[in-house]
């Protein structure tokens, strides 16, 4: 199972003279990453390098520090942790004193990987969508169902019945439809 963070977190720490500032946030779109990035981002320094991951879709910076020494090892904390739907922007002031290609993958990575370890987690809940119709006689015990849960649905009003529509969370879905065919007596069309 995947995680993701419960609450955006800080991490600072002091490096060969260097001020690194980690900061992480969990995020549900791309569109949501980069705003974070744009509001977070701190112009006045010297590098502001980010890593995000949502699903499969991955991006990491650099902003002038060498390549693959800044970016990559932050989106390598966010992965080595189990996380997905982060964003991690580390932010550098640089102090006078050159840290080299490994010196710098250590101190990128490492503060992103402290503030990710001091952050809390919450399981990532994949949700399905799923339709169905019932007959109006059962519509209220439907509504029932889906109260007890704390779930809505969108209906739409058909010929012979409602057709609802539902986000539920995936691990769900087989017992809720079990539940769901007891419920109602059989007189459910599952559309998917």
């Amino acid at each position: 199972m995947a995680y993701t963070l419960a609450a955006p977190v800080v991490h600072e720490e002091t490096i060969q003279k260097s001020r690194f500032i980690a900061k992480a946030a969990p995020v549900a779109s791309e569109e949501e990453a980069l705003a974070f990035l744009e509001a977070q981002r701190e112009p006045q320094a010297t590098h502001n390098c980010y890593a995000y991951k949502l699903g499969n879709l991955y991006r990491f910076f650099d902003d002038g520090e060498p390549t693959g020494t800044a970016g990559k090892p932050i989106l390598h904390a966010i992965e080595a942790q189990g996380l997905d739907r982060v964003v991690v922007l580390v932010v550098r002031y640089f102090g006078g004193i050159k840290l080299g290609a490994g010196g710098l993958v250590r101190a990128y990575g490492g503060v992103a990987a402290e503030a990710l370890r001091r952050a809390s987690k919450v399981p990532l809940t994949e949700w399905e969508e799923v339709r169905f119709v019932v007959p109006f006689p059962q519509v209220g015990r439907v509504h029932r169902l889906l109260a007890s849960r704390s779930w809505t649905a969108l209906e739409e009003y058909l010929a012979e019945g409602v057709r609802f529509h539902l986000k539920l969370p995936a691990e769900e879905r087989e017992a809720f439809w079990q539940e769901l065919r007891d419920l109602t007596r059989g007189q459910v069309r599952w559309e998917g």
